[in-house]
């Protein structure tokens, strides 16, 4: 049975992990892109962003100085009865792993009033769901301030159609990917409602590049998304290229019928996050 002590150990391990490892396969995606790009200067990017991916990994120092902000999503099976307060917990777990690894503390007590440094980068930022079963998902993402800056929602007309949300997310990505670390994973979040859809969004990138997308329509979006998200020109580093986003990730939910939610969140070239199973 899962518990609350063995979920916090997940957490921890996981931020250790993420912090200074990217994910396999945009590690994967960028050694593939590398000999396809045409621009030598694309290609030099390309090639130190590998190089500083390989001395994270060998020296167990962070790969980006922004280690982020951590989200967490347990996917809880409804077996499970964890009793105590998970978001403490959890902040403890995260509290610890910032601190025995020596990451950069980046989360401020409050947005509006007191902008102060909470000194341990807690809270975490943590989202509980139920699935059938037993056992838990721990997700773990550490997303830098510049690749979550590049999000933007909007609720279009329903007839925006495929073609609306592809001009959407594509005008997003022109006028923010700079800032945001190129090359990017782009999650693309489509239903529900405007407070669930921004989530979406962030769940998307947890797909695997390589996975296939869950339906055929949100694999001709992907496909029509990276197409025209490349054909921006912007390119690693924003310095020009083929290579302004790896993949693109889909995943849609039911709405209302007068109702397409639209929302981006980008993954910046040091994509962090880590799955652990919590039997």
């Amino acid at each position: 049975m899962a518990t609350l002590a063995a979920i916090a150990e997940a957490v921890r391990a996981a931020i250790a992990e993420a912090a200074v490892s990217l994910r396999p396969d945009v590690l994967a995606a960028m050694e593939r892109a590398l000999p396809l790009e045409p621009s030598c200067r694309a290609q030099e990017v390309l090639g130190q962003l590998l190089e500083n991916a390989r001395i994270a990994r060998a020296e167990r120092v962070p790969v980006c100085q922004d280690t982020g902000a951590v989200w967490v999503w347990i996917e809880l099976g409804t077996d499970e009865r964890l009793g105590g307060d998970p978001q403490c917990t959890v902040d403890e777990a995260l509290r610890q792993a910032y601190r025995d690894n020596g990451l950069r503390m980046s989360v401020l007590r409050d947005a509006l009033g007191e902008r102060v440094n909470t000194g341990d980068n807690t809270p975490a930022f943590l989202d509980v769901s139920l699935r059938p079963g037993s056992g838990a998902s721990v997700h773990v993402m550490l997303k830098g301030g510049g690749s979550d800056n590049a999000s933007a929602l909007a609720m279009l007309d329903p007839s925006a159609g495929p073609d609306g949300i592809v001009r959407f997310v594509t005008e997003t990505v022109s006028a923010k990917a700079t800032g945001a670390c190129p090359p990017l994973i782009v999650g693309v979040g489509v239903g529900g409602t405007f407070d669930s859809v921004a989530k979406l969004s962030k769940k998307a990138l947890l797909r695997p590049l390589g996975m296939p997308a869950p339906t055929d329509a949100a694999a001709d979006l992907e496909e029509a998304l990276l197409a025209g998200i490349n054909a921006l020109g912007i390119g690693p580093a924003g310095l020009g290229g083929l290579t302004t986003a790896l993949g693109v990730r889909v995943l849609t939910a039911p709405c209302h019928i007068a109702a397409l939610p639209v929302a981006v969140n980008v993954g910046c070239s040091a994509m962090r996050s880590v799955t652990v199973e919590v039997p």
